[in-house]
């Protein structure tokens, strides 16, 4: 199982990011994928998540703002960022679990500039 973190990058506050997280070698029905962020000096704390049936949850610090979708032709996870604050700044990983199983994506940087 392998993920592909990227779209991250730097952005004014108030605008807009879409990542991508490209799945291989798992099946999305019987699996989750979540989006986790770090801030510096912080801990990783998951954001949103889409479970296999579809069903999505949220942190609520990113409620209203982001939202997690996925291409299933693709195998592909997005994570749709809009109105972005500063403090939305992070590493920001993708991750799958299936059972007790679970795999990481390496990071993708997002900067928010005031």
């Amino acid at each position: 199982v392998q993920l592909q973190a990227s779209g991250g990058g730097l952005v004014q506050a108030g605008g807009s990011l879409r990542l991508s997280c490209a799945v291989s070698g798992l099946t999305f029905g019987n699996s989750a994928i979540a989006w986790f962020r770090q801030a510096p000096g912080k801990e990783r704390e998951g954001i949103a998540r889409i479970y296999g049936g579809g069903t999505t949850g949220y942190a609520d610090s990113v409620k209203g703002r982001f939202t997690i979708s996925r291409e299933l032709a693709r195998k592909t996870v997005y994570l749709q960022m809009n109105s972005l604050k500063p403090e939305d700044t992070a590493v920001y990983y993708c991750k799958a679990d299936r059972g007790i199983a679970s795999w990481w994506g390496q990071g993708t940087l997002v900067t928010v500039s005031s």
